[in-house]
């Protein structure tokens, strides 16, 4: 049992590296899974300040990652029709251009919005690069939080190994 908690726990955490590009995966959290699920086997000590810790971290960075993107498009001028075109942009560009939507599909997705928004085409382009850059910025959050959990995922579990 301990083993299938353990391989659980490792599926999760990786998968919260993934999540961390997807918008459909909250990464941070699913991350957080895999370090609880760890937890649960008896070879590991129970540590419930370190994941009571590390769950407010996730759940503040699941937050987080809602409200960055809409504030780069706000700070660079943009309307709530260029939030929503951006996160219409992304899941579009993620199913239509694979990871590389992932970067246009924002960009593309605000301008549209803000066009519909009948915002002049310069602004627009500047509301398109805020959301970029508040995606950018969450996703690079969302993925340096995820990947200090899979580094104490690995050393909580190799200390048990040795």
């Amino acid at each position: 049992m301990d083993l299938l908690f353990e391989l659980l726990g490792l599926f999760f955490v990786l998968l919260g590296i993934v999540g961390s590009f997807l918008p459909v995966l909250p990464g941070p959290i699913t991350g957080w899974v895999g370090l609880l699920l760890l937890h649960q086997s008896s070879r590991i000590e129970n540590n419930s300040t370190f994941l009571i810790v590390t769950f407010i971290i996730a759940l503040a960075v699941f937050l987080l990652d809602y409200i960055i993107p809409a504030l780069g498009t706000k700070k660079f001028g943009g309307s709530k029709k260029g939030v929503i075109g951006s996160t219409i942009g992304l899941l579009a560009g993620l199913i239509f251009l694979g990871p590389f939507g992932i970067i246009i599909g924002p960009f593309v997705g605000a301008y549209i919005g803000e066009r519909f928004n009948k915002t002049p085409n310069k602004l627009a382009l500047k509301a398109a690069l805020g959301s970029l850059i508040g995606f950018l910025s969450g996703v690079f959050l969302k993925f340096s939080v995820a990947a200090v959990f899979c580094f104490y995922f690995i050393k909580i579990y190799w200390t048990v190994l040795t």
